[in-house]
């Protein structure tokens, strides 16, 4: 049996980079403990301070095939260029032909710019095309 995967990204504003992830993956966010309509009512009912109610956030893939992405808030910024990044796959494949992986992928890109992503440079290079970009608080990712 294969390990499950958690995926945890530390950041300054979890609840602004979940609902950015959710957005960019079709994941949505984690429903609240059973017995709670709220993150809130569950956060009051465990008297978590309310200046900590940003700690963390996550969501998950709702049909359960992928891995959940866990945001946790981190006092100190970004500084260097990740060492591990995301490539989501929205192109079609291989097997879609160029210039219509390219219309996907570029479409894709600016609809998450929209949302506070970045568009950092596309490349085009031995029958592949991708673009790079960095989310709300400038982790890195592709679009391919």
């Amino acid at each position: 049996m294969a390990t499950s995967v958690q995926v945890v990204i530390d950041c300054a504003d979890p609840e602004r980079l979940a609902n950015f992830w959710a957005s960019a993956l079709a994941y949505q966010l984690q429903d609240p403990p059973e017995g709670y309509a709220t993150w809130e009512a569950f956060l009051q009912d465990r008297k978590v301070p309310q200046d900590q109610w940003n700690a963390a956030s996550a969501v998950v893939d709702p049909e359960g095939k992928g891995p959940r992405l866990y945001f946790q808030r981190v006092p100190e910024g970004k500084v260097m260029k990740n060492r591990v990044h995301l490539d989501l796959n929205i192109g079609g494949g291989p097997g879609t032909p160029l210039e219509q992986r390219k219309g996907r992928v570029d479409e894709e890109a600016d609809r998450l710019a929209a949302e506070g992503a970045t568009k950092v440079r596309p490349v085009d290079e031995r029958g592949e095309y991708w673009v790079v970009m960095q989310d709300p608080e400038g982790n890195e990712f592709c679009l391919q």
